[in-house]
């Protein structure tokens, strides 16, 4: 049987009432991306003809995630149970011969998994196929109870189990494949016989069973691939997962991790040779770090850009920025999005950036804020500069050539620019253009009175002094007054 003939069905429609949340429960995000989103990328390598997303509560928001992947969307409305939602998929699913259905609340799942269980349903000419695994605890799950080595009797619900099967430990992960031409008549079969008056699949599966047909079992080889998001600690716990799996294969690449536990590392982040993380990062987005790179203690980088060699030092936060080659930024710095600091330039503790370009070995060492500026190579803005780009309604642009020192305490005021090796004298306000070799200087003029201090001293103290006096008068008389009563 060809590949493209092959569908997949996920099912997405419910609310996630346990998780006790305004959002559907498949658009809650574990491992830096939405559930359904993680089932639908772990689909994807099996190259089915149809996946088709069963959608229904906040069916719009839904299909936002799923649509932009390519899948197929169906609405279930109402929701009768899950053999329901698969019958509200066959049109779309359309002269497909097998189908895998999956939870789209189940993100751990593998694309190595599921093919090995499509091969092991075609090879075993089976009408059904049940994904299991075999966990420690099984309390809450569903029990797989085999007829033989190789096939499934029945699936029983806990509430239903009878004394002897409370000991079987493989437990039904609500992942299935099966050959369409055995399902359907199957589930046309099935009656909503229970308290909720739903069309379950597990019971499609009874009655294949029931008949002889070949229902078989495979295994999954991490137990923690079935892993369903019902609660907000399920949550916790696969998305702790994805983390691990994600640290592990940087570490596998050569990139060291210091208490990789405390590290948080969104799944399409990329990481060079040599690269060292230490505690308590969060490495987010799209984010590429080169070789040979330091991302010290608490530093929190978004959809960034390093090259190789660059230190970031502690607690900084960058978005959305590129770094060159041996460029270090902290510690302590904030790069907003659209920065680009050139090979070699220096950004200090407490400087922000925002729409900057950093030329290179430039240096910017404390408390400044530069915005929407080009600066170029080998400058120097000295400490509490800033660029004043806003005037309430516009940003402007500030433009600072190569080789120019910036006084500490200047505030150059856009539009403005300001020449090659030019300066600007400490604590200036700069309105005008400086040009290329001139000394801009803006600041009033500095008057020295000779003898002032010893005099305000002098006088200060005489003041004291009076006060002290009248405060004693005041109670002297006080007392009096009482001894005369």
């Amino acid at each position: 049987m060809a590949p493209k003939d092959l569908a997949i069905v996920i099912l997405a429609a419910g609310k996630g009432t346990r998780l006790k949340s305004s959002l559907a429960k498949v658009l809650h995000r574990a491992g830096g991306r939405a559930l359904v989103e993680q089932v639908l990328r772990a689909c994807a390598p099996l190259g089915a003809k149809k996946t088709v997303v069963v959608v229904g509560h906040q069916a719009e928001q839904v299909m936002a995630v799923v649509e932009p992947t390519g899948a197929k969307t169906v609405l279930q409305q109402p929701q009768h149970g899950t053999g329901h939602a698969v019958q509200v998929a066959r049109r779309a699913v359309g002269n497909s011969k097998v189908v895998v259905v999956l939870p789209g609340d189940a993100p751990l799942i593998r694309t190595e998994t599921l093919r090995a269980m499509v091969a092991a349903h075609r090879n075993g000419n089976a009408a059904a196929t049940i994904l299991t695994a075999v966990v420690a605890d099984p309390s809450g799950y569903g029990r797989v109870v085999r007829k033989s080595e190789t096939q499934v009797g029945a699936i029983v619900e806990e509430s239903q189990l009878a004394d002897e099967q409370r000991e079987v430990n493989e437990i039904n992960s609500s992942i299935y494949c099966f050959t369409l031409e055995k399902l359907w008549p199957a589930l046309a079969q099935v009656k909503p016989n229970n308290k909720h008056r739903e069309v379950y699949l597990t019971d499609a599966i009874a009655i294949l069973a029931s008949k002889g047909e070949t229902v078989l079992a495979q295994v999954a080889p991490d137990p923690r691939e079935v892993l369903g998001c019902n609660t907000r600690a399920d949550l916790a716990e696969v998305d702790r997962i994805f983390r691990e799996w994600k640290r592990n294969a940087l570490m596998s690449d050569g990139v060291s991790i210091q208490l990789p536990e405390t590290v948080l590392i969104d799944p399409e982040v990329i990481a060079g040779e040599d690269t060292v993380i230490e505690p308590a990062v969060h490495l987010l987005g799209k984010t590429k770090i080169g070789a040979r790179c330091v991302i010290r203690t608490g530093s929190v980088l978004t959809d960034a850009l390093l090259g190789d060699d660059v230190i970031v030092e502690p607690h900084c936060v960058i978005g959305n920025s590129r770094l060159d080659e041996h460029v270090t930024v902290g510690p302590f710095a904030r790069l907003r999005n659209d920065n680009h600091l050139k090979a070699g330039a220096h950004i200090g503790n407490f400087v922000e950036l925002k729409k900057t370009t950093v030329g290179e070995g430039t240096k910017a060492g404390h408390l400044t804020y530069l915005g929407d500026a080009k600066i170029g190579a080998k400058s120097n803005i000295g400490a509490g500069t800033i660029t004043c780009n806003y005037d309430g309604f516009h940003k402007h642009p500030t433009t600072i050539g190569n080789r120019v020192f910036i006084g500490s305490d200047a505030a150059l005021v856009a539009p403005v620019r300001v020449g090659d090796g030019a300066y600007v004298a400490a604590g200036s306000t700069i309105t005008d253009n400086v040009p290329a070799e001139a000394l801009g200087i803006a600041r009033g003029r500095q008057v020295n009175k000779p003898g002032w201090a010893a005099k305000q001293r002098r006088q200060l103290a005489s003041e004291a002094g009076q006060k002290k006096s009248s405060r004693k008068s005041r109670s002297r008389g006080t007392t009096k007054g009482r001894r005369r009563r």
